[in-house]
């Protein structure tokens, strides 16, 4: 009898204890201290006020309802935790429930398919679980109040009065007060935002339609790059951070450097700055999306709207122009329906490249192959139109491991010769022992990217070449830290001066490398201002 007393008392107490960590748990992995959870939630206090009052049989009702949606809060708060370390933002359960087939997808790629079914089995258990066990652990809780009432309501209201004078008199423990009310402001703030991504939708739709580019003669269009390869290059993951006040900077700074003088005595010129993007951390797409569209594409929602839209590409307006449009994206190992919306005449992916080496983790080729096989494929043939491609790189992606090294360039070849490569880099067990590790891994990914890209203007680079090569978004705040800001370097690099002195109107600074002052754009202000560059004044705004 005496065991089952104690063990009666053992559930409470975890009854208790759960109800609490799901009240005063915050939604962010570095507000997680002990002096978070010190602290008395308001709803808890109101909870036990209503049991009170309440009849026995509608109180149990109650504590069910109250634990069904205290568990889905608990949820989404766990999906907050995931999203902050890796985006720098909470989890919109409006539009962000679609990006989790994108995670799962991630984790296929980069640690193989028996890590992404263990964690989705081990994600929808818990969720299940926290659904299950917050309704009984309030159940459990509101008999106990209801049973001892003699001994429950003295408590209770000792508990309620308490609270309004800490309230009252500000008592803090940490930097939050101790009388919490933030579940109820939590729950207010999801509820709110649902109206208001409604609205942006509707918006955004509008925008999207309202395009006067579409309007624009083909005749005006880009006509200071007639005879120009144009390519557009994103660096995965490249943000402020590798060129900025931090420990990856300096080796990032020495190959930006050391470009700049390579490609000055090939003949290039360059000018750099910075444009902000629309995302943080991941989500790639939403970033290429904006710098075509001219639109701020900040959520998947937004994304879905616009390619479905008729709006008016980068890639589109080079293809009205008459030149040959090509998208390249070594990520992809499948169909990429979206694709339709920018009107390329040729997609390129990990499929149809002819790459025969190894995969390094997530990135399906080293970005080298990428670009060498790119000019084999478009920019070597004879008989040609001018090319307008998009490229991803995608060595830098997380987790930032298997890099390899550059090789000499006439060596790529079919990509055989990286046989081997792979397995002698660090795995992503190795780097991810420590933050400084994954800090420096990051480093040492952008460096080569960066490389791969100067040995490829070296090689390849001649007077038609235009390169526009920049950053999709800012690495995970691991990397980037928690207040980092959402700027990416983008830089033209072009042995043309005439390509140059046409965006000397932009103040961006001369060479590869953006110092902190440099011009900072919305990226979604880079196609209507370059096609102005490039084209008669005010053509890309006819009415």
């Amino acid at each position: 009898m005496r065991a089952r007393c104690w063990f009666a008392r053992i559930l409470t107490a975890l009854a208790f204890a759960l109800v609490w960590v799901g009240l005063t748990a915050p939604d962010q992995l570095a507000l997680i201290t002990p002096s978070a959870f010190v602290r008395i939630p308001l709803e808890l206090v109101l909870l036990a006020l209503l049991v009170l009052v309440l009849p026995d049989r509608a109180a149990r009702v109650a504590a069910v309802l109250l634990g069904l949606v205290l568990g889905v809060l608990t949820v989404v708060k766990a999906l907050d935790l995931g999203f902050f370390a890796a985006l720098n933002r909470p989890f919109d359960p409006v539009i962000d429930w679609r990006y989790l087939g994108s995670a799962v997808g991630l984790v296929d790629d980069s640690l193989g398919r028996a890590a992404a079914v263990g964690a989705t089995v081990l994600a929808t258990l818990v969720a299940l679980a926290l659904l299950v066990l917050m309704p009984w652990a309030l159940l459990r809780l509101v008999r106990v109040v209801t049973c001892r009432r003699r001994w429950t309501t003295p408590a209770v209201v000792s508990a309620a009065t308490a609270w309004v004078l800490l309230a009252a008199l500000g008592v803090q423990v940490g930097d939050a007060p101790l009388a919490s009310t933030d579940t109820s402001h939590y729950v207010y703030g999801e509820v709110a935002r649902i109206p208001s991504a409604l609205r942006d939708q509707r918006a955004f739709a509008l925008a999207a339609q309202a395009d006067p580019l579409r309007r624009t003669p083909a005749s005006e269009l880009l006509t200071g790059l007639r005879g120009k390869d144009v390519l557009l290059v994103f660096v995965e993951s490249y943000g402020r951070v590798a060129v900025q006040d931090s420990t990856i900077a300096p080796g990032v700074d020495r190959v930006l450097d050391d470009g700049t003088r390579r490609l000055d005595a090939a003949g290039f010129g360059s000018r750099s700055a910075f444009l902000t993007s629309p995302t943080f951390g991941a989500i790639s797409w939403l970033a290429h999306s904006t710098l075509q569209s001219g639109l701020w594409v900040d959520s998947q929602q937004r994304y879905d709207v616009l390619v479905t839209s008729p709006r008016s590409t980068l890639s589109q307006a080079f293809g009205r122009a008459g030149w040959r449009t090509v998208s390249d994206v070594p990520a992809n190992t499948h169909g990429w329906p979206q694709g339709a919306f920018y009107h390329y005449d040729q997609l390129y992916d990990s499929r149809n490249v002819g790459y025969r080496g190894p995969r390094f983790g997530y990135p399906t080729m080293p970005d080298q192959y990428t670009l060498d096989a790119f000019h084999r494929l478009e920019l070597a043939r004879t008989d040609r139109r001018p090319v307008m491609a998009e490229i991803d790189l995608i060595t830098s992606h997380a987790p930032w491991s298997r890099t390899p090294h550059l090789i000499d360039q006439a060596a790529v070849g079919d990509g055989s010769v990286f046989d081997g490569m792979p397995e002698r880099a660090p795995s992503k067990t190795v780097i991810w022992r420590s933050p400084a590790r994954v800090r420096a891994a990051y480093g040492q990914s952008i460096e080569y990217s960066l490389a791969a890209l100067v040995s490829f203007l070296e090689h390849y680079g001649d007077d038609r070449t235009v390169l526009v090569f920049l950053g999709d978004h800012q690495p995970s705040p691991m990397v980037s830290g928690s207040g980092a800001d959402h700027d990416v370097p983008v830089t033209v690099v072009a042995r043309d001066p005439a390509v140059l002195r046409s965006i000397g109107s932009w103040g961006w600074q001369p060479g590869l490398h953006p110092s902190p002052d440099a011009p900072v754009w919305r990226m979604d202000a880079f196609r209507d201002r370059f096609l102005a560059a490039f084209g008669p004044s005010g053509a890309t705004l006819n009415p």
